[in-house]
């Protein structure tokens, strides 16, 4: 069984992609910064579930860390890298854009060069659907231009691609990165809408509504986007012959074996209907604070899912009503309200 190295194993993400390679068998080793940008104590819960399996180890780093980042990774020898770790968050972006160009920028180096120099079978790097910025023209799809990024952020994890595309090209490096669009569910990130607005009505504080709820985001439930990575482990990219041997809608690179995939759930939902079946699961109605759009801030995200599709026979269809009963389940028993 093949050795999985996943960065970011004690985020949300990396928390149930661990989870579901070590449920079937793999033998993973995770590397997580445990940074305060939200409940440290939520990420120690989740990474003593993940040392309670045989075949996972951890190691304690920041990705600017190149010396340490070396040696875990030289150390477990992977045969597959996904790196998920990183500054996260859209809105954090405008308070604190330099920790974006350490962590998503330096940090992606490292891994990549310590990828490059063990030469492993397959690198999965994250991306996010905001590199998409302010395209227009729905649903997103990989083959895009996506050349208007509206914050730091989404400007960091473009260079990302970027960086991946030179050395996949440069190395001949297996390399996929993956647009997440909204993703939600169990174990999820406290600055994330759905835990926010969650937490505050249960408290009965406000929760603010941003374009006064005339937002549209295409929610993915984590099973399903941890799924589709899982199966995308299996689709590395090959560097083709030529650029005509790329079938139509294929982001697979003419020069290198580089792949950029969606894996959203393909289908827009609007913020007010979302908030309405939050307030039927908890059966308690939100006080809304409606607000105007915030600074970098896009006002819809649609994925078209049919390239991960085609590539491993999946795509994701939780529904989000589904999606939210099971994170409110998981909420109410975490914290005991």
């Amino acid at each position: 069984m093949e050795r999985i190295f996943i960065t970011g194993t004690a985020g949300f993400i990396g928390y149930h992609l661990a989870r579901l390679l070590l449920d079937e068998g793999y033998s993973v080793h995770g590397l997580d910064g445990m940074t305060d940008y939200y409940d440290v104590r939520l990420k120690q819960r989740r990474n003593q579930n993940l040392l309670q399996f045989p075949g996972y180890g951890f190691t304690e780093a920041m990705l600017e860390d190149s010396a340490a980042v070396d040696a875990a990774i030289d150390a477990f020898k992977p045969d597959v890298i996904i790196h998920l770790a990183g500054q996260a968050g859209v809105r954090y972006s405008l308070e604190n854009p330099r920790s974006y160009i350490d962590s998503n920028v330096v940090g992606t180096f490292n891994v990549m060069e310590a990828a490059r120099r063990n030469a492993v079978r397959h690198l999965m790097m994250a991306s996010t659907s905001s590199v998409y910025g302010a395209n227009e023209q729905m649903p997103f799809t990989e083959t895009d231009k996506a050349d208007n990024q509206l914050t730091i952020y989404a400007a960091t994890k473009k260079a990302n691609e970027s960086m991946g595309h030179a050395y996949a090209h440069l190395w001949n490096l297996p390399t996929t990165m993956f647009r997440f669009f909204t993703v939600y569910g169990p174990w999820g990130r406290p600055d994330l809408a759905l835990y926010k607005f969650v937490d505050a009505i249960l408290d009965g504080r406000p929760i603010d509504i941003y374009n006064h709820g005339e937002m549209f985001r295409d929610f993915t439930y984590v099973d399903d986007l941890v799924r589709g990575i899982r199966l995308l482990m299996d689709a590395a990219p090959v560097r083709p012959e030529s650029s005509e041997d790329i079938p139509e809608g294929d982001s697979l690179s003419p020069v290198a074996p580089y792949r950029i995939v969606n894996i959203g759930n393909s289908d827009k939902v609007r913020l007010l209907d979302f908030v309405d079946a939050i307030e039927a699961e908890l059966g308690v109605p939100a006080v809304r604070n409606y607000m105007d759009m915030q600074k970098g801030d896009v006002p819809a995200t649609w994925a078209d899912a049919s390239l991960l599709q085609e590539l491993t026979g999946y795509r994701p269809a939780t529904e989000f009503r589904e999606g939210i009963a099971r994170f409110v389940s998981w909420f109410r028993d975490y914290y005991g309200k």
